[in-house]
């Protein structure tokens, strides 16, 4: 980031006449840690840095590069969104994040899970699978991508026999799964 937001500023064809600025907050995937960053961007906390010290006045934040995850991204964007403030997401896949009255300010560099639903859908009817069972994370992400893989599963004529859902941090969650797929 730090690499891009340089050569732009170094550059005088690409944003003439501006110079850009940046904040870099790391969220540690951790939810609480990107409200947080959220919080003290839109609130105009903390220290710009810039290359050198031609700038004569503060910086205003004209858009936010987050997050990686589709659960840290709705957060923020509940935080940054009734301020205008643009979100960028490089990886946040999560469908939901396309609803424009809910997120209006969201926009992402990947195409949505609604894409790699139907796709995955239509994997397992080439592969002759019709009957199967589905597991994902206990999260917005994996609970979105779920349901929208359900309806185009259902679409496809393909009978799922349970899905599941279990969040990392827990272990019994796991082996009931894993006990589930057994029986």
């Amino acid at each position: 980031m730090i690499f891009a937001i340089e050569e732009i500023n170094n550059s005088t064809e690409l944003l003439p006449g501006i110079r850009l600025g940046y904040q870099i907050h790391d969220s540690c995937a951790a939810v609480p840690m990107a409200m947080q960053a959220a919080f003290q961007l839109s609130n105009g906390g903390g220290k710009v840095f810039y290359k050198d010290s031609n700038c004569s006045q503060s910086g205003m934040m004209a858009a936010v590069v987050a997050e990686s995850g589709s659960t840290p991204s709705i957060s923020i964007s509940r935080i940054i969104g009734p301020f205008n403030i643009p979100q960028v997401s490089h990886f946040a896949t999560c469908a939901c994040l396309s609803d424009k009255q809910q997120y209006p300010n969201f926009f992402r560099t990947v195409p949505s899970d609604a894409f790699q639903s139907v796709a995955l859908a239509k994997l397992v009817k080439h592969f002759g699978w019709t009957w199967i069972g589905a597991i994902c994370s206990d999260s917005d992400y994996g609970n979105n991508g779920m349901a929208s893989f359900l309806q185009a599963a259902h679409k496809e004529g393909i009978c799922v026999e349970f899905s599941e859902s279990f969040h990392r941090t827990q272990p019994h969650k796991i082996q009931k799964v894993v006990d589930f797929i057994r029986r």
